[in-house]
């Protein structure tokens, strides 16, 4: 038998997906929000990049920031949503 998928088509296994944080530990979170605020803040030579920290936190809670997981890189990292 021959593989009928398009050999075009992406395969959606290893495409990133957004990872509800309710199934994610506190410590999880907090190091998403850690490694946000440092990537973002800190590559602008702010004194203090955690100072966003609460920020973030909050936007994460209401939705503004997601957790993407990209199975390729095996790798989770905090972003807008689709």
């Amino acid at each position: 038998m021959t593989d009928q998928r398009d050999a075009g088509q992406p395969d959606p296994r290893q495409q990133p997906f957004v990872v509800d944080t309710e199934l994610l530990s506190e410590d999880q979170i907090s190091g998403l929000v850690d490694e946000y605020c440092t990537r973002y803040h800190g590559l602008n030579e702010s004194e203090s990049p955690l100072g966003e920290r609460n920020r973030v936190l909050a936007a994460v809670r209401r939705g503004e920031l997601v957790v993407w997981f990209d199975p390729v890189e095996n790798t989770a990292g905090l972003g807008a949503p689709a």
